[in-house]
Formats: structure tokens, sequence, C-alpha cells
């Protein structure tokens, strides 16, 4: 299907984000000119072996490059930058961030190597960016990161918002959101607004920070031993909480994680965690430093196999053992599928000796984004003609869609799309205007996009079933089988303990390739490969009831002789 768009329209669409959480990147496009807003990635469910991120496909934004006048970032997460590193090695695009964003994007661009090509523009939330036929602003938001915006398009066809991520917290940590800025672009009209769906299930509103503030205040400072701290390295807000009460109560910070120490370094040199040299230790003076005078920040709130929490818990950590006495506190809610995950390493610390904080009950964890009530105010704030609920799986949008009409949005106003639907919009109407590819691209090591559903299953089967790798010693003039079949294991059985079942596969394998060989036909390496798989695989589910990858290494005699 192609996009079909008139020429007093404006083209709005979602390549990430829609559907599901993660990967948000959505664009504004009128004419000859296409404003990106944010770019990120998704982090893998389990059943996506060996992959890194998920990203969108960007064959679109390929295909329209010269289109593009920017891309506008909404707030530092992973799951609205992460995908830029991947998005510039196939098209170089002006990126809008604040401070920030803007630094956290450098260390990615860095690490891939591209820093030096990109084109970074800082903007606050009083920026306004012209183009020739569109312009962008912008306004503040409160979200678990400083300097979260809501975006503005303005086009000829009709004014475009897009919430980012956020929530009406009315104490929160940092500067707080403009309210009558977003009153003021509301009155003076909204064409479609684009919202955060993510905490469309959760009824009322979303706890405040303050709440989450003297909760953290009430535990560091009742803890008399030593204290573990795990959250996101990316919830600044967070970390500049428990380093203020760290710093009240004269605990030395020891910072643990690859991605906490970067998210210290770039907050600290931007202002936005006050704290001085000396409130920090290095992890290897840990031990010089009476308990009750410690506290470790680390990552590892979800149960991340590698991260420095469940090393502790596991006992792998270099640095950092549990010793009885000490506190482990999780700020943080579990993502869907985490669970098993968090339970374990929380089992593990327990078992150590550890006094394990976690949970709701405590308040040492609150969302970054609105819940329904909160919705239904900035629904109410913009007063859009159309809608478009984002950021969200299915279900989410769904919900959304309907608070929309319970606050005076007609039900055919709201639409809920997929990623490469085209919405067409003018002032005065709304329709589906086609739609391109919005599929998944897998990044796997330095691998993108060449890990396909195939592959997928393969490494889906080895996981479940194992391998079977038979070898043998064919020559194809004579016919003649010279050595083999010989058989290797790996992930299905014990060889040791299946000496009959190998011996009977064996048996059956050399007698299938002696048949083919012995046969009229001419035996091609093909072939034989086919053969064997066909004869052996039922053998083995008929004895295991697993169905391993049956993989025939076949050798001609030149290959024996070299």
């Amino acid at each position: 299907m192609k996009v079909n768009l008139k020429n007093n329209e404006t083209g709005v669409f979602g390549i990430g984000g829609l559907g599901e959480i993660g990967k948000n990147s959505y664009g504004v496009q009128f004419q000859d000119e296409i404003i990106l807003m944010d770019c990120g990635v998704k982090f893998p469910e389990d059943d996506l072996l060996g992959i890194d991120y998920v990203i969108p496909d960007y064959s679109y934004l390929v295909a329209n490059q010269s289109k593009i006048k920017g891309l506008f970032i909404s707030h530092g997460h992973e799951d609205h930058i992460g995908g830029i590193p991947f998005l510039l090695k196939e098209i170089n695009v002006p990126i809008y961030a604040t401070k920030i964003a803007l630094s956290l994007i450098r260390n990615k661009l860095e690490e891939h190597g591209l820093l030096r090509d990109a084109e970074l523009h800082e903007i606050t939330d009083d920026s306004v960016i012209k183009f020739r036929k569109t312009s962008v602003s912008f306004y503040l938001t409160t979200h678990s990161i400083p300097d979260s915006l809501g975006i503005v398009v303005k086009t000829p066809s009709g004014t475009i918002v897009f919430t980012g991520d956020y929530k009406f917290d009315l104490t929160p940590v940092g500067r707080p959101a403009d309210l009558h800025k977003m009153a003021r672009i509301g009155e003076e009209g909204v064409t479609l607004l684009l919202a955060d769906s993510t905490n469309s299930e959760v009824p009322g509103f979303t706890k405040s920070e303050q709440v989450v503030f003297q909760s953290i205040r009430n535990i560091i400072k009742k803890t008399e031993g030593r204290i573990i701290f795990a959250t996101f390295a990316s919830n600044v807000s967070r970390l500049a909480m428990v380093t203020e009460v760290a710093q009240e109560v004269g605990r030395k910070l020891a910072v643990f994680g690859r991605s906490m120490e970067t998210a210290f370094k770039t907050a600290r040199e931007l202002g936005y965690i006050k704290a001085k040299d000396s409130d920090f230790i290095k992890q290897n003076e840990l031990n010089r430093y009476p308990d009750e005078k410690v506290l470790i920040l680390c990552t590892g709130s979800q149960g991340e196999q590698m991260a420095a929490l469940s090393r502790i818990a596991n006992g792998t950590h270099r640095q950092v053992t549990i010793q009885p006495g000490d506190t482990v506190v999780f700020s943080s809610s579990a993502i869907p599928g985490n669970t098993v995950s968090i339970n374990r390493v929380i089992n593990l610390l327990s078992e150590a000796g550890a006094h394990v904080i976690h949970g709701k009950v405590n308040n040492i964890h609150t969302s970054g984004h609105g819940s329904q009530e909160e919705q239904k105010l900035m629904l109410r704030l913009m007063q859009p003609k159309y809608f478009m609920p984002v950021h969200g799986e299915y279900r989410m949008l769904k919900i959304q869609a309907n608070m929309a009409e319970s606050v005076g949005i007609p039900r055919e106003n709201s639409f809920i799309m997929s990623n490469g639907d085209v919405l067409a919009i003018t002032q005065n109407s709304a329709r589906l205007a086609g739609s391109f590819s919005g599929g998944d691209v897998y990044v796997d090591g330095k691998g993108i996009g060449d890990i396909g559903n195939i592959v997928l299953r393969d490494r889906k089967i080895l996981s479940e079933h194992g391998m079977v790798v038979v070898v043998s010693t064919i020559d194809y003039e004579s016919k003649q089988l010279l050595a083999g079949p010989d058989i290797i294991s790996r992930g299905f059985i014990y060889m040791r303990e299946s000496g009959d079942l190998l011996k009977d596969a064996q048996t059956i394998t050399r007698n299938e390739i002696l048949k083919q060989l012995n046969g009229d036909k001419k035996v091609t390496e093909r072939s034989l490969r086919s053969a064997i798989i066909d004869v052996l695989g039922p053998y083995l589910y008929d004895r295991t009831e697993r169905r391993p990858i049956i993989l025939p290494v076949l050798l001609s005699v030149d290959e024996a002789d070299n």
C-alpha cells in the first residue's frame, strides 16, 4: 500500500511506538517537509534470542531523506533516543534536543564513531525552529528525567502536538511543567494530539516524586548497615534524590554499572546532580569505610543477568559481596516480562542475609507517566479536534481513545494506528492515507537487519532441543561410504549416558546413506543431506520427543585428503 497525501494535507505517522512499548519514532509530513519526533529502541522480549535491540524499519525515511528537516527529541530515555545511531548510519539528519538529552546522544554517537559528522543543536522549552512551511516549538513537561518536552509542530493545514512522556506532578523534583503554556497552546487550537498512553489502564493520578523522596529519606536515615540502592540509570531525578539524602546523613556514594557511571557523570556536569568529588568513593575503597557510611548505587533493578546487582546477588561481583545487615532497595517497578528475573535476584539477596525493600507498599518508586486522570487533564488542556494515542500496546491505545470520548472528543475523531499507517489531516478533515513498511529490524551485535524469522526460529529450536551433527566421508564417484557416520550431540542428549540411542542412530543413518548410494538415482550432497534429515529426525523424535536441528557434514574424498 502506498502513501497518498493531497497537497493541502499533513501526514502524521509512527514508524515505532504504536501497539508496543518502546522504539518511539513519529513523523509529521507537509508536502516536501518532514519533521521527525524521537528515535527510540525497544528491548527484545524473551523469544528474540540473541537480539540486542529492536529498531524501526527506516526505509520510508531513507526514501524521503531529502524532505527531512530535523529530528526533535522529547527527552533522553532509551526508548526515545536509542535508535539515533542506527538512523544516522542510514541518513544524516540534524538533531535538536535539550542539554541533558544532547549529552546522552553525544555519548551514544561517540561509541558508534558517528559524532564527528553529526549535526547537533541544543534547544530549550522556549526555542522555536522555523522552516519554510513548518515550525517546531516546545513546552516543558514533568517526567523522570529533567527537561522533558512536549513538541508542537505547526503546518499550514493544522497544529500537531506530541506530548512525549509526561505526568502532572504538582510537587516535582526539578522544574515544574508549564501548565500555562499547555493551556495557551490548546486555546490557540490543536488539530491533532499524539498522547502518551502508557498508564491508560491505571486509574487516578500518578504518585508525586516528593512522596518517593520522603520514603527514600526515611529508609536511608533509619538504616544502620550498608545500603545498596538499585534503580534505572536514566532516572536522573531519582539519582539526585539519593545523592541529596546521602549527603544529609554523611554516607559516601559508590557507583557501579557503566550506564550508572555515565548518567552520574553527565548529570553532574550539567548541574542536575549537585555533588562534590569528595561525596564519592572508588569501588575498591569500600572496605575502608564503616558500613553505616556507605551507599552503593547500581544498575540491575530489573534482574538483568549481567547488571551489577545480579552479579552481587550471584556472588560473582569482584568488589561487592552481600553480608548480613545489608539493605537492598529496588527503586523501580517491574517491566512486563521481568518479574521472574527480579524475584530470582530478590531470593538470592535474601538468602545471603540482606534485607530487601521493594514494591509499591514502601513508596520507593513512582511512574514517570500520567495515569487516567492526568491523561484526561492533558486532553482538556489541549482540546484537540482529532486524537491519536501513541506510546502503548494496542489495549492501552484503545483505552485512551475511549477516555478521549469521555471528555468530549467524538469517537470517530480518534484514530488507533499501527506503525507505518499515515493519517492525513486538515483543520476540518482526517482520513487514512495509506501506509508504508512499519516492521521491526533486529540488531544483533554489529549486524543490523541481517537476522530474520528463520534464524530466530533456528535459535529457538537450538535453545529448546539442541543440535545433532552427523559427519561422514563420501566418495561420490564410486558411490562409497568411506568413513562414519559419526554423531555428535550438543544440547540434545548427554552422550555418555545415551550409548544405545546413538548406536541405533548411527545404524539408521549408515543404512540410509548406503541405500542412497546403492540406488539408481544420481547422489548429490544436497540429496544425501535431505535423506539423512528425513530418516534421523522422526527416529530421534520417536525416542526423545525432541526435534533437534540435524546438521549433516558430508566430506567428499578430495576434502578428506586435504
